[in-house]
């Protein structure tokens, strides 16, 4: 069975974008979630392999949603998607305990490799 991935941005075209590809290429989409907080709610219930997560979003942006899931998961393995001119936030994030990022506008290969590096790390 494909590893299951939990989507979380605010954008529902940019959730649809990401579930297209992700499903595509044989991973399960468990989720999906239109800010931090309820990116936090699904973690715990859906326990997911790995999250896609937007840095921007209303009522808990994606740094704080990275904070609280590694409470609940030490190990939880998210990748961090952000628009250009995010770099402070992508540091923040990875310091956070994000484990990998990509930018908006991203190619599917861009996402596949850093799904894939996230799980390679996850296995080790």
């Amino acid at each position: 069975m494909g590893k299951r991935i939990l989507v979380v941005d605010d954008a529902a075209f940019m959730r649809m974008m990401i579930k297209n590809i992700v499903t595509k290429n044989g991973y399960e989409v468990a989720g999906e979630a239109e800010n931090g907080k309820q990116a936090v709610e699904k973690y715990a219930e859906l326990k997911p392999d790995i999250v896609t997560m937007d840095i921007t979003m209303p009522e808990m942006d994606g740094i704080e949603a990275v904070k609280a899931i590694r409470t609940i998961d030490p190990n939880a393995s998210i990748i961090m998607v952000s628009a250009m001119g995010q770099q402070a936030m992508v540091m923040d994030a990875i310091q956070a305990g994000a484990r990998d990022f990509i930018v908006k506008p991203f190619q599917q290969d861009r996402l596949l490799q850093a799904i894939e590096r996230v799980l390679a790390r996850s296995r080790k």
